[in-house]
């Protein structure tokens, strides 16, 4: 019995058997020694100052994203182009920006996260250049497109350095310095290029970025490393899932930015770009689901956290980026503030974020984190509705007060959110989850501020018809309100005849003024609203606190 046992042991099938169970617990106790090893894996230098680097080279390229709208008209005198081709130089960076968003995760770990960061600083510096010797639109358009390629990737990156550099009961705070990158930069840059283009050249705007650009890229290569989990991987291009992402997100920006010139679906050129759009994307999704080698993991929408953390993300950026354009426009077409000023009106909101990011950290530490977004949505939506109040006579400090309430509940959204996002999530989708959630704030910024300067146009035009039937001289107000301007112009000196005709010219101009206030004061109301209908979601986040504590053990 014992022989037979023995034959059985030595034969070839039980060999093999048992070499597979060793290979089998082989490679267990690799795949354990791997996750040990990214558990235990810290940087080599100061998180902090890393979190500086990082944050600092996209404060550079979010500033780009804004600080080019104010100088649009000098940038069509120079280049000989007219305003609304001058246009194109925004539209170029959104389309290249939006693509390569999604994307990022995949190039990271084609070309390494560290390697590929630098590239995207470096080129970015140097299409900045490109950009401020540029003689002709066509060279500019092309160059904002390279210079959104490559910026595209900077938010994602940094995003995710700052992830594996800190863990997780940490990671409030270092996204608290990231947000003043977010939320300041827009905030900053019509005021920062108002000045540049008002006291220099527009070209300023652009050569601004060659001193910090060869800053960051010596930093970063110095400090910067990366964890074993975000190593330089090979992996297959996906070619079709990279030509529908870029279909999609492509035409729905060349859609978004272009809309309101087009008048929007009247046109057949943005019937096709939405067409194509909904093709891509939707397209995208499927293809992502089912392919064996996606170039975007999607796995990351199964995270709950991660998933509603994008729903609000969403509604942040929408809301910030509506905010930032709608009140210096506000201030320059309807109270006529020059550009310089109209950018001011936006400071002093930035130095309130930068003042309650430090306390709500603090917060974080001790109430739940979806409370701490569901407050700032509800403290975002009262001041919209609090900036509704507008009035043909408001003065400088009211329109600050008013910007300054909207980024107050600003602070209180964006750390938080960004951390409560992850903390669930696995380390080895980071990638794929940083790139995903920056591009959802871009995406839907550049559709809010699309849908507010349409919004504008349509609120105008519909209050104009509203009113005119008041405008009449059947309307014993008009005539007593025609009159009194007719007394007045007599009185400085004009014939009663032509005292007349101004005075008409005169209420017309208050009609006008009036129906583009209540336009203004409406888009804020709706504001209001969606950041009101966002606070129901954030209770789906889950309750723990983001700070540390128990949340920190299930990353």
């Amino acid at each position: 019995m014992s022989a037979a046992v023995a034959r059985a042991a030595g034969s070839p099938g039980a060999r093999s058997r048992e070499a597979g169970a060793k290979g089998s617990r082989s490679r267990a106790a690799a795949h354990s020694h791997g996750h040990e090893a990214e558990a235990a894996w810290k940087p080599g230098h100061n998180p902090w100052a890393i979190a500086v680097v990082v944050t600092l080279a996209a404060f550079m390229e979010i500033l780009d994203t804004t600080i080019v709208n104010v100088a649009l008209p000098h940038i069509a005198g120079s280049l000989s182009s007219s305003n609304d081709e001058a246009t194109w130089a925004l539209t170029s960076y959104l389309v290249a920006n939006g693509i390569v968003l999604t994307i990022s995760g995949w190039l990271s770990s084609v070309i390494g996260r560290k390697r590929y960061f630098i590239i995207c600083i470096s080129m970015f510096t140097v299409c900045s250049f490109l950009c401020g010797i540029a003689d002709s639109l066509p060279q500019l358009v092309a160059f904002r497109l390279l210079q959104g390629f490559f910026g595209g990737g900077m938010q994602p990156s940094q995003q995710a350095i700052i992830l594996d550099t800190f863990p997780p009961e940490k990671r409030g705070a270092a996204f608290g310095v990231t947000a003043i990158a977010t939320i300041v930069a827009p905030v900053l840059g019509p005021t920062l290029g108002g000045l540049i283009t008002d006291t220099y050249n527009w070209r300023w705007i652009f050569f601004a970025n060659l001193p910090v650009g060869l800053i960051t890229v010596f930093f970063v290569s110095v400090l910067v490393e990366d964890p074993p989990s975000a190593k330089r991987m090979s992996r297959r291009i996906d070619v079709i899932g990279l030509a529908l992402i870029t279909l999609g997100l492509g035409c729905l920006q060349v859609m978004m930015d272009r809309g309101e010139d087009e008048d929007w679906f009247s046109s057949s050129f943005i019937q096709v770009m939405a067409g194509l759009a909904i093709f891509g994307i939707i397209g995208a999704i499927v293809w992502l689901k089912v392919a064996k080698h996606p170039i975007v993991n999607l796995d990351v929408f199964k995270d709950k956290n991660f998933a509603m953390g994008c729903v609000c993300i969403s509604a942040v950026g929408a809301t910030l980026y509506a905010g930032a354009v709608v009140i210096p426009q506000f201030a320059q077409t309807v109270i006529n503030y020059n550009a310089t000023w109209s950018g001011l009106i936006l400071s002093p909101g930035g130095i309130a974020i930068i003042l309650l990011i430090p306390i709500i950290g603090v917060a974080m530490r001790f109430v739940q984190t979806r409370l701490i977004i569901a407050a700032g949505f509800f403290v975002m939506g009262a001041a919209f509705f609090y900036s509704s109040r507008l009035t043909p006579n408001i003065d400088f400090f009211t329109l600050v007060t008013m910007r300054a309430a909207q980024t107050a509940g600003l602070a209180f959204l964006f750390v938080p959110i960004s951390t409560i996002a992850y903390i669930t999530l696995p380390r080895r989708l980071n990638g794929d989850a940083t790139a995903l959630f920056t591009m959802f704030r871009n995406v839907f910024g550049s559709v809010g501020i699309s849908l507010a300067t349409a919004m504008i146009t349509e609120r105008t035009q519909a209050h104009q018809a509203q009113l005119s039937k008041w405008a009449t001289p059947f309307h014993q107000p008009y005539n007593e309100l025609v009159a009194s301007y007719q007394r007045t112009l007599v009185g400085m000196g004009h014939a009663a005849g032509a005292a007349h005709d101004l005075a008409v010219g005169m209420v017309y101009q208050a009609f006008r003024v009036q129906a583009q206030i209540l336009a203004y004061s409406d888009v804020f109301l709706y504001v209001g609203v969606v950041a009101f209908c966002v606070v129901p979601f954030c209770f789906f986040l889950t309750n723990k606190k983001a700070g540390g504590g128990p949340a920190a053990a299930v990353h």
